[in-house]
């Protein structure tokens, strides 16, 4: 027997060897996917306890963890409030990464280090509550609502509200007339868009173009492309997804999306860096690389560094009233204008309104007529399902909804329609996977027939 022990004696040995070198490489040269893993753990948890006030281990619970990602499961979070820094790694050791907050500009990954996180912040504050708010005052004007009981059971219904519901709210005529919460959750609860931000980046530049400082045809569109014929895409192509710059947008694996948001710092230079995969104008392909870029774009049309920073407020939120919204810069200062805006469902639903008004808010034209028009106008190559303005459109043949409905959509279940025609706005807020099949056109086709837009 004893040679059955000196052979399981050298296992051990190695296995233990194994383990150590493990460990070793883990902590001395983690693998990239790992670090995209603790950069996203460490974002989402940032956001929502210095935004949101949400608690640090729901959130990572919740958000980053249940979806059901394995490697996520393994990674742990401490939160410094008084530095406003999440820290993220796997079993709380490897592959490390952080988030950082910044006034006025939310939070951001520091995939090279939180000392080289730009130290900036908004010169207008984002976020905050304007005293005209009131409950005597009927929204978006205040806060005070008209609910409808029939409408409320729509919302209020499982099956139509779906898994992982955090919001939903109905506006016809100007006026929220159907509302309903998940649990933990409120009016005041600021929810992340998600690719719904990519429409927030388009009316941006809408406001620009308004005010003549953008033109949708320009081309010549970053220093680095001066030399071959990248230069020869313009913004419009941009808009509707046909850049034909390459893109990997798959979020499963280490991809383009996933390097550009949790492995890099600057990362409209690393969207400029791509090459033409497609002839500019010739193929629709979905990039969140393109809204990144344009957000740097139309932040030099509004003169840069502090103007830049502080115009989504200035030029829309506070227009609309929408005091919750803030949208998030990457590390060097840039808006993630492809993914990262916080509101709360309320303040999304001002900009589905401001949108349904054609561009028009309180009698005053914010964006160019026939600018929301393109939001509702199918692009040459996405076979009608995407528009030349950063908005889905509904599948030929849908019936339940009224023929000039557009959707934002974002990841995990965000989606507000838009029927100008019928003064109709339908947010709708979670946390609900794909994988778990829900279809929010059902929760669409149920209002839109209780508010008699469709038969």
């Amino acid at each position: 027997m004893r040679w059955i022990r000196g052979i399981v004696t050298v296992l051990l040995a190695a296995l233990l060897i194994g383990a150590a070198a493990l460990f070793l490489w883990l902590w001395a040269s983690p693998p990239s996917l790992l670090k995209v893993g603790s950069g996203y753990a460490a974002k989402i948890v940032c956001s929502n306890v210095f935004l949101a006030g949400r608690d640090p281990d729901q959130v990572l619970a919740l958000d980053v963890q249940a979806p059901g990602n394995p490697l996520l499961r393994l990674m742990r979070v401490s939160v410094d409030r008084e530095a406003k820094r999440v820290h993220a790694a796997l079993l709380g050791s490897f592959a490390p990464n952080d988030a950082v907050y910044r006034d006025g500009m939310g939070c951001t990954t520091a995939p090279d280090g939180v000392e080289t996180v730009a130290a900036m912040q908004s010169p207008v504050p984002q976020g905050m509550k304007d005293a005209a708010s009131s409950e005597s005052l009927s929204w978006p004007e205040g806060e005070k609502v008209d609910l409808r009981a029939d409408l409320t059971q729509i919302v209020s219904d499982p099956a139509l509200a779906g898994p992982g519901m955090r919001a939903i709210v109905v506006v016809k005529d100007g006026r929220i007339i159907a509302e309903t919460y998940g649990d933990g959750f409120s009016r005041e609860s600021p929810l992340v868009g998600w690719s719904m931000t990519k429409t927030v980046t388009a009316t941006l530049i809408g406001r620009l173009v308004q005010d003549g400082r953008m033109q949708l045809d320009a081309a010549e569109l970053a220093p680095t492309w001066a030399g071959d014929r990248r230069r020869e895409i313009t913004l419009r192509q941009m808009l509707a997804m046909e850049s034909g710059l390459a893109f990997n947008e798959d979020y499963g694996a280490l991809a383009d999306v996933t390097r550009m948001l949790y492995l890099t710092s600057d990362m409209a230079e690393f969207v400029a860096s791509r090459q033409l995969e497609n002839d500019p104008g010739t193929r629709f392909h979905y990039s969140s690389g393109d809204g990144v870029l344009m957000s740097r774009i139309w932040m030099e049309k509004a003169g840069g560094g502090e103007a830049a920073l502080g115009y989504p407020r200035t030029a829309l939120f506070s227009q609309l009233g929408m005091t919750s919204a803030v949208l998030e810069a990457d590390a060097v200062g840039i808006f993630v204008g492809s993914s990262y805006m916080y509101a709360t469902a309320r303040d999304w639903a001002r900009l589905g309104l401001f949108l349904a008004q054609d561009g028009m808010w309180n009698g005053n034209r914010l964006l160019p007529e026939g600018f929301v028009q393109l939001m509702g106008t199918p692009s040459a190559h996405s076979n009608g399902r995407y528009s030349q303005m950063q908005t889905w459109l509904p599948k030929a043949g849908d019936n339940s909804v009224a023929p000039d409905t557009f959707y934002m959509r974002g990841h995990d279940g965000q989606t507000i329609a838009v029927m100008p025609s019928r003064n109709l706005v339908i947010v709708r807020m979670g946390l609900t996977p794909s994988s778990l099949r829900y279809d929010p056109g059902l929760l669409f086709g149920a209002v839109a027939k209780a508010t008699g837009v469709t038969p």
